[in-house]
Parts: C-alpha cells; sequence; structure tokens
C-alpha cells in the first residue's frame, strides 16, 4: 500500500477507476477467443462424432457474437483509456499544485540547501514519471494480475492439469524480482541522482550564461555541465543493461508456461485423458492471457521505479511546515529578544535584542555580512531564530500563523522579481482583488504612472520573466506600488535604493517617503543619508549591535556608525 501511495503522491483512489475500467476491458478482450474457442467445437464436432452433422446456425450466431464483441471491445476501451489518462492527470495537477503550495508554506532555510534545478525537476520530471504509472503502469500490472486469477480460476473447471502448468513458471518469475530487488534499488537511486545532478547543473549553467559567457566558459571550458551530462548517460545505459536480462529472463519464465502447458495437453491428449476441443481452448486462450501478464512483468520494474520516484516527493510533502495557527496582534509593537540565527553551520546573528515601537523608523546599517537584511527576514518570519525570540505585540511570532503574519507586513527588496505578467498583473499581486482605479493609485503615489502610461499597452503591457524589460529603477518603483497597495501596517525595505542611480534614487526615495506614512518602517539602508532622520539608528557589527540611537547621538560616540559615516562623506 506504501508503495501505492508513493506512485500516486499520497492519493491512491486515483487508481480506482484506471484499474477497475482496464481489468472489465482486459475480461471483454477474452470474449473473442471464448467465441473462437466456441467456433472451433462447432467445426470438429461432426469429425469426433460422425453421427452428427455441422451446426451452422450455432456457428452463425458465434460469428455475430464476434461482431458484437468488437463493438463491445469499444464501448469498454473508451471509458478504461479516459479513466486512466483523465484521472492520471488530474492526480498530477492536483499533485503539483499540492507540491507548491507546500513548497510556498516551508521555511525558506530548506531551499538555500536544495540544489536550483532539483525542486523544479520534482514537479515536472517526477510528476510526469507518476502520470505514466496512473495512467499505464499500475492498471496494467493489476489488470493483467486480476485477469490471470480469473482466467485460472475458470480454466480449472475445464481442466485443473492444463491450468496448473499454464501458470506453473510463474512463481519462479516472480521469485526472480524478489532476489534482484535490491539490484533494482540501488540501480534506480543512482540513475535519479544522475539524472538530478544532470538538471541542477543544467540550471546552473541557465542562470550564470553570463558570467559564462564573460569569462569564455563555453565548450571544454565548462565541463561540469557535459561531466553530468555523460553520467546520466553511463547510469541510464548501466539501468537498461542490467535490468533487462532480468525482465527478459522473467518474461521468458511466464511463457515457458505455454510450453509446459503444450507439454502437459499433449501428453495428456495421447493417452486418451483429453478431449482436442479443450486442449485448443487453452492454446487460444492461453495466448491471450499471457501477452498482458508479460506487459505487467515488463512494468513491473517501471513501477519499482516509479515507486523510488514517488518517495522523493512524499520526503518533500513530508518536510515539516512553518508552525503557527495564532493570529497575529493589532498591536504592531516588534521586539527581537536574544536573537542567535545563522544559515547551516555559519552564525549570523548572536543575542540581538531590540525593541522596536509601532509606528516609529527603525533603520539597521552596518558593514557588509554583519546581518542587516537576515534580521528583516526573521521579522517577516521567512525564518525563526535558533535561540531567543521574535515578537510582535508580546507573542512570539512561532506561534502565529505565517500567512496572516504576512498580511501585516509588506517588503520592498533591494533585488525586485517581477513575474511574467502585465504591469497591472504584477502590481495586483499586493492586494489581489483591487479594482483598475486602486492600482493606478498606486502606481502614482510609487511614481511610476507616467513611464506606464509611456508604453503602448500602458497597465497591460506584458513584462518579461524577472522584470527583464523594465530598468532597475522602474522595477524598484513597481514594487513600491505593489507595497502601497498591500496596505500593510509594517515595512521592511531592504537597502532599496542602493543600486540606482542618483534620478532612480531621487524617484524611489519619493516613492518610499508615501509608503511609510503612519507605519512601522523598518530599513536596512547601506547610505546613511537616506536614514540620518530614523528614530532610531541601530548599529550591527559581526551579528552583534554595537551600537543604537539618533544619527546625531551615533556621531558624537564617535564609533563604528561614525567611522561609516565619515567614509560615505569623503567617497
Amino acid at each position: 500500500m506504501s508503495m501505492l501511495r508513493n506512485i500516486t503522491a499520497d492519493n491512491p483512489r486515483s487508481l480506482i477507476k484506471p484499474v477497475f475500467f482496464t481489468t472489465i476491458a482486459n475480461l471483454v478482450g477474452l470474449i473473442p477467443f471464448v467465441l473462437l474457442v466456441e467456433a472451433v467445437r462447432l467445426i470438429f464436432h461432426p469429425f469426433i462424432d460422425p453421427d452428427t452433422s455441422l451446426d451452422t446456425i450455432q456457428l452463425w450466431w458465434v460469428c455475430g457474437g464476434l461482431a458484437v464483441s468488437i463493438i463491445l471491445l469499444y464501448v469498454f476501451e473508451v471509458p478504461a483509456y479516459r479513466a486512466q489518462f483523465r484521472d492520471a492527470y488530474s492526480a498530477g495537477v492536483d499533485g503539483r499544485s499540492r507540491l507548491a503550495e507546500h513548497l510556498r508554506k516551508l521555511p525558506l532555510g530548506y531551499l538555500d540547501k536544495r540544489e536550483p534545478g532539483e525542486v523544479a525537476k520534482m514537479m515536472t520530471d517526477d510528476f510526469t514519471l507518476l502520470e505514466h504509472g496512473i495512467s499505464h503502469v499500475v492498471p496494467q500490472i493489476f489488470g493483467a494480475a486480476i485477469m490471470a486469477v480469473i482466467a485460472m480460476t475458470g480454466l480449472a473447471f475445464f481442466d485443473w492439469r492444463l491450468a496448473l502448468s499454464l501458470f506453473a513458471a510463474l512463481p519462479a518469475a516472480i521469485l526472480l524480482f524478489l532476489l534482484t530487488s535490491s539490484i533494482q534499488r540501488k540501480l534506480g537511486s543512482q540513475h535519479m541522482r544522475s539524472k538530478n545532478e544532470a538538471a541542477n547543473r543544467l540550471q546552473e549553467y541557465l542562470n550564470g550564461i553570463q558570467v559564462i559567457k564573460a569569462y569564455n566558459l563555453t565548450g571544454e571550458r565548462f565541463v561540469r555541465l557535459e561531466r553530468s551530462f555523460r553520467e546520466l548517460k553511463r547510469q541510464s545505459i548501466l539501468l537498461e543493461g542490467l535490468l533487462g536480462p532480468i525482465v527478459l529472463s522473467a518474461i521468458a519464465c511466464v511463457r515457458a508456461g505455454l510450453t509446459m502447458m503444450v507439454f502437459v495437453g499433449v501428453h495428456l491428449l495421447l493417452d486418451g485423458n483429453l478431449d482436442v476441443i479443450t486442449f485448443a481452448a487453452f492454446l487460444i486462450i492461453g495466448t491471450r492471457i499471457h501477452d498482458p501478464l508479460s506487459t505487467a512483468l515488463a512494468g513491473y520494474m517501471q513501477f519499482r521505479y516509479l515507486n523510488q520516484t514517488g518517495e522523493r516527493v512524499m520526503q518533500f510533502l513530508r518536510e515539516p511546515v512553518m508552525p503557527g495557527n495564532q493570529q497575529p496582534s493589532s498591536d504592531h509593537d516588534i521586539e527581537l529578544k536574544n536573537v542567535s540565527f545563522g544559515y547551516s553551520d555559519q552564525p549570523i546573528l548572536s543575542e540581538v535584542s531590540v525593541r522596536i515601537p509601532a509606528g516609529s523608523f527603525t533603520a539597521f546599517v552596518g558593514p557588509s555580512g554583519s546581518g542587516k537584511s537576515t534580521l528583516l527576514r526573521l521579522i517577516a518570519r521567512f525564518y525563526d531564530p535558533d535561540k531567543g525570540t521574535v515578537r510582535m505585540g508580546g507573542e512570539d511570532l512561532r506561534a502565529m500563523d505565517p500567512e496572516a503574519l504576512l498580511h501585516k507586513v509588506s517588503m520592498v527588496f533591494q533585488d525586485v522579481y517581477l513575474f511574467q505578467d502585465t504591469i497591472a498583473g504584477n502590481i495586483r499581486l499586493g492586494r489581489i482583488d483591487a479594482t483598475c482605479e486602486e492600482i493606478e493609485e498606486a502606481a502614482r503615489l510609487a511614481c511610476c504612472h507616467e513611464f506606464i502610461q509611456k508604453y503602448p499597452d500602458g497597465y497591460d503591457t506584458m513584462l518579461g520573466e524577472g522584470g527583464s524589460t523594465l530598468s532597475g529603477g522602474e522595477k524598484q518603483r513597481i514594487s513600491i506600488a505593489r507595497a502601497i497597495l498591500k496596505n500593510a501596517p509594517i515595512i521592511l525595505l531592504d537597502e532599496a535604493t542602493a543600486s540606482l542611480d542618483p534620478e532612480n534614487e531621487a524617484e524611489v526615495q519619493k516613492a518610499i517617503d508615501r509608503l511609510v506614512r503612519g507605519r512601522t518602517v523598518i530599513v536596512v539602508a547601506h547610505r546613511l543619508k537616506t536614514v540620518q532622520h530614523a528614530d532610531r539608528i541601530v548599529v550591527l557589527d559581526q551579528g552583534r549591535i554595537v551600537e543604537q540611537g539618533r544619527h546625531d547621538e551615533l556621531l558624537s560616540v564617535n564609533g563604528v556608525y561614525a567611522r561609516l559615516w565619515r567614509r560615505q562623506e569623503t567617497s
């Protein structure tokens, strides 16, 4: 049962209709062969009993039954086909959606530990394999197994000796698969690792194509990608080359049953213990039964491989989401108390304690790598601290529903990502039910209405992936419009103007000034001039708070902040 849960991404009910209709279709497929046996009996009966004549009327009825059976085959194959493919692709859609939803609820730290192409490959390639398993492999295996049991039971009523000999070699095929299961699993795991590595290296290659071109790392010089492709080729040949003979041997064992049945049947026939009609019936029906059995045995290897694919998906779905179901407080005071945090084994923050009153303007400044952006991510609960607590309104963020908490927070990042959608669609992410008028008003406040109107399609202009068709300043202003539309009481700004030219910086700063009015604002700033009027400036160095106060107070202390200020003034 666990294997079926893996293959269906924890939705084994999706197999009920495909297996049922496939089994019915397989059984209906036996009808022409049964009628053919009856036709043979009618034709040969006058030769066995010379006193009787050929029953042509009955033979015509059999021929009519064969014609009807063709229609029946079509009638039952259509729902089987629909059940297999419709349910398989529906399960794929549901599984991918569930995977994406689960991914959204995981802490960012989980994704930081994964290779860039791993999750994308899981959503596309792995679910394509599982769709194939639901539509083809599992229904074929179950349909063949059920049909074999029914056929053996039915044939045993005619002659148990022939029925037994027909399936006598099947246990040998099953035993062969059981004895080689560890080899199958090992080869499957190695092949999956090589596929993942190739996908990751390809994603890395695409992400870094500008660097690759700039440093001429193409062709033979960029060997990691080529090496991963060659390893995938080697593992694919190994998988097919070693498992192929096992499958063929198992199929040979099954088909040997037909040979054994012929041998036993001839022996019984010569001894006078079997009539020709029964023997002919077993010859005709036996060949029909062995075809789906052979297909099922060939699919069993795929079944084991798909099980390993499903295990990866299920392992991902079992990753614990960020806990919490409490609604955030209406009090937006934020307090970090003895907070320590690190990425993997690298410590970033150590024993950080600071209180941010509601409605205040607080800036985090300090040298690069001092943990400023990490603090913002902890406040937004992208991560939970390793030690200490982050509180809002006196309540620990870890007890709060992460999604409800994010309704309270708007973030503007230094590196803005815009989706491949219209400009209006990207702004509407701030509030999905926003009207066109509200979107335009947010754009005006963010100082981006004028440049949007210059495009022929205005707000309906399609953007390239990541907003590649816009300048850095234009992307930043659309991001601010999005935050204005969200109208959250807490604003987090992560060096929003650090990489802009003076003209764009002035426009973005004007938009930010409108965004932050009447809200709790927390800013990470590289340019100290942009935060010199903050209510409190918190200075970090090497993951610790070393100074905090207003601009004039920090200059008079003549510490880290004063040193950074003088350095920027003279540069």
